[in-house]
């Protein structure tokens, strides 16, 4: 599967975004889909997962703030992302795997800044 995401930008706290992926293949809706995200000098960090059964996970400092969805018609995973802080500054990152333990899949990164 191959991954393309969009939508990031420079927000001011508070603001929202969404960022886009867009994937290609037949079997996408089979695939547990996910959002990471890396900031400078630090590790990639899972924020949001999605599977095919529509189960969501979220990292805590986001719970409440970002929301996670599909449509499996589109072939589209999206992340709603609201209430911005400075701390959501990152590169964003789509992810999509068969299972738990399959090989990552990884589109490029989109960059959201959040800055005043």
């Amino acid at each position: 599967v191959q991954l393309q995401a969009s939508g990031g930008g420079l927000v001011q706290p508070g603001e929202s975004l969404r960022l886009s992926c867009a994937a290609s293949g037949n079997i996408f809706s089979m695939y547990i889909m996910g959002w990471y995200r890396q900031a400078p000098g630090k590790q990639r960090e899972l924020v949001a997962t999605i599977t095919p059964s529509g189960w969501i996970s979220y990292l805590d400092s986001v719970k409440g703030r970002f929301t996670i969805s599909r449509d499996n018609a589109k072939n589209m995973v999206y992340l709603q992302m609201n209430s911005l802080k400075p701390e959501d500054t990152a590169v964003y990152y789509c992810n999509a795997k068969k299972n738990w333990a399959a090989t990552d899949n990884w589109g490029q990164g989109t960059q959201v800044t959040v800055s005043s």
